[in-house]
């Protein structure tokens, strides 16, 4: 049995030699042979030369450059470098995989051909007071909405896992990774998995620790993106992807058209009021919920409607962008932010 591990990279000097070495230390099925594929955007913080000396301590690792720097190319480069294997596990650089990730991987898929792709559950591993924050806030079914693969307590189905394996066959029916999509990538991928009769399945008992590193600027700026490249998605496929992505636009358009309730109808107003006072008070209910101190409680009820506008606006732009007015990407939103 072959697997190749692809890590999509750039600028991951902390992280990386802590995420090689947790996958070489990986159990394997046996008579496993396991490449591992880091590959870089041309990084300039001395993440190629720990690479380069990782690499003297496994024969296996290989360093494959990525002159675009864009993920979904970081993905096809790296399964193309491995050819045609078994199965291909995607590890994010700052993903550290527990020991069973693999090996667990793999027997699902080969115990239920109907399963295309395994993920396991996100352990959060905070850098800075922000990303502590920012990830409690994402981690809320409030934040992510109901069904996101953060938030489920136990293994199950569902529309998209992070750090996936699939088996090398599921590219050959369905093709790449599309590399018009700066971001969204996986979101498409994984709809064409589902699209075409396959199965995606979150296994709770294999995990991954993340490094979160966030800014409220940047949670903005990616939200804004997410939202922006979902109607991308939602236009290549003539389909919605997921219903709850339509929340946070629907949320935008209210709004903007509150404060014209008070001039039509007195009533309508107070209804308006009273839906827009439900949200301010789930937002308290969650950020108290999951917050330690009041710094913190305060910190996560202003996540949400950073998450909520800046998904919701992206999507209004993107409607406006590719349905409306039937352009391609905007330069502004091809420019990959974190």
């Amino acid at each position: 049995m072959k697997i190749s591990v692809v890590i999509p990279c750039r600028n991951e000097k902390p992280y990386i030699k802590e995420c090689v070495d947790a996958i070489f230390v990986c159990e394997l099925p046996q008579d496993t042979q396991m490449s591992v594929f880091v590959v870089d955007g041309m990084s300039d913080d001395g993440t190629r030369e720990v690479i380069s000396e990782l690499q003297k301590k496994y024969p296996l690792l290989v360093l494959v450059d990525n002159k675009k720097q864009l993920t979904p190319f970081a993905f096809n480069l790296g399964i193309y470098a491995g050819g045609k294997v078994d199965f291909v596990q995607i590890i994010g650089a700052r993903h550290i995989v527990s020991t069973n990730y693999i090996k667990r991987s793999v027997e699902i898929l080969q115990n239920d051909s109907s399963i295309w792709c395994v993920g396991g559950q996100l352990i959060n591993e905070y850098t800075n007071t922000n990303s502590e924050i920012i990830s409690k806030a994402m981690n809320t079914t409030f934040g992510m909405g109901i069904g996101n693969f953060r938030i489920l307590k136990k293994s199950g189905f569902t529309d998209t896992v992070t750090s996936p394996m699939y088996p090398y066959w599921v590219f050959d029916k369905i093709g790449f990774f599309d590399e018009q999509l700066v971001r969204n990538q996986d979101d498409d991928f994984n709809f064409r998995v589902t699209k075409n009769g396959g199965k995606i399945y979150f296994e709770h008992d294999i995990s991954l620790r993340y490094y979160v590193r966030a800014s409220f600027k940047g949670l903005y700026k990616q939200f804004f993106q997410y939202g922006y490249w979902k109607v991308f998605v939602n236009k290549k496929h003539n389909a919605l992807t997921t219903t709850r992505q339509m929340i946070p636009p629907i949320f935008v358009l209210f709004l903007i058209l509150f404060p014209f309730t008070f001039i039509i109808n007195e009533y309508l107003a107070l209804i308006s009021s009273l839906f827009l006072l439900i949200y301010l008070l789930m937002g308290f209910y969650f950020a108290i919920k999951n917050g330690k101190g009041i710094n913190e409680k305060l910190g996560i009820f202003k996540t949400f409607p950073i998450l909520h506008l800046g998904y919701g606006l992206g999507y209004l732009k993107g409607i406006i962008h590719f349905i409306l007015l039937r352009k391609g990407p905007s330069n502004r939103e091809t420019q990959l932010t974190r």
